[in-house]
């Protein structure tokens, strides 16, 4: 497996008005922007050719990933070698191409309009919100078992039961799991509580059979009127023949939404503690200004 699918075209209404003018990727985490650590996870996994399905406003994303001549030469000039490095990291990490998705018709959608550049193999979609702890090969261990069955794989984490309800549901084969990964006989999106099969949350990560092309453009809106992935892979985890078949892979590492407000303060956090350039001087800092609530 070596392409990689980034769907990248939401409106991230969730942080206005910083993303009025800026898009939801392009926020920094540190010193590098969310969407450059999903970039890196595909690479370190080995895929090396990447599309981006973008919509108006994304050009930033475009700049980020390509040369700045003036801005290398003024570094370079100035002998700031290690910043000159750092710019010129992401624009050197991959082959990066873009698709504009158009009409914004749901995540079933953009993944659809990667089906030419894709073409007949398997490959990897990785949703921008979800950053996984560089630590973590989820990506690979996937792919491995997407190789084992021929099927689709979809990356499950557990939640608590009260949660559910924002995420797709798994409903897997009872007592499935001894060669490492589930079967799943089916996928509900956002179920309620009460409804919902497990507490086996989807979260952004996929490895799909190109078979799954043919299934979303067949499938129609589903749950905010939207092509929803979920329902095309339900489709799948019935069907027989080849590409059929969806299995899930436990992640259990760390994993932050940063399309959450919230969590996404958390990782910002998180990867400046560990840094050695800014890590101790956060870490001093809040050890001195931390009031513990009453």
């Amino acid at each position: 497996m070596r392409k990689a699918v980034i769907p990248a075209a939401g409106l991230g209404t969730r942080f206005l008005p910083a993303t009025k003018a800026m898009p939801k990727e392009m926020l920094p985490l540190v010193d590098k922007p969310a969407i450059q650590y999903v970039v890196e996870e595909a690479v370190r996994a080995g895929l090396t050719d990447i599309v981006m399905i973008t919509g108006r406003n994304k050009r930033p994303l475009e700049d980020h990933f390509d040369r700045e001549p003036t801005l290398e030469h003024a570094l370079e000039r100035k002998g700031d070698f290690s910043k000159l490095a750092a710019v010129r990291a992401s624009s050197t990490l991959a082959d990066i191409h873009y698709v504009r998705q158009g009409d914004p018709l749901g995540l079933g959608h953009a993944v659809l309009r990667a089906r030419r550049h894709v073409g007949h193999e398997p490959f990897a979609v990785l949703l921008g919100d979800d950053l996984i702890d560089e630590q973590e090969d989820i990506l690979a261990e996937m792919a491995l078992v997407q190789a084992a069955t021929g099927g689709s794989v979809v990356a499950l984490m557990e939640v608590e039961p009260s949660e559910i309800s924002a995420y797709g549901c798994a409903d897997v084969v009872p007592g499935a799991g001894d060669d490492g990964f589930l079967r799943i006989r089916g996928l509900v999106e956002k179920p309620a509580a009460a409804e919902a099969p497990s507490n086996l949350a989807v979260i952004g990560r996929y490895v799909l059979h190109p078979r799954i092309f043919d299934v979303l453009a067949q499938t129609g809106p589903g749950r905010g009127g939207e092509i929803q992935l979920t329902d095309a892979l339900q489709t799948l985890a019935l069907a027989d023949g080849p590409g059929s078949g969806v299995y899930g892979v436990v992640f259990r590492g760390r994993r932050f939404d940063t399309g959450d407000k919230l969590s996404y303060l958390k990782a910002a956090f998180t990867l400046a503690v560990e840094r050695d350039d800014v890590g101790p001087g956060l870490r001093e800092w809040l050890a001195a200004t931390m009031v513990p609530q009453p």
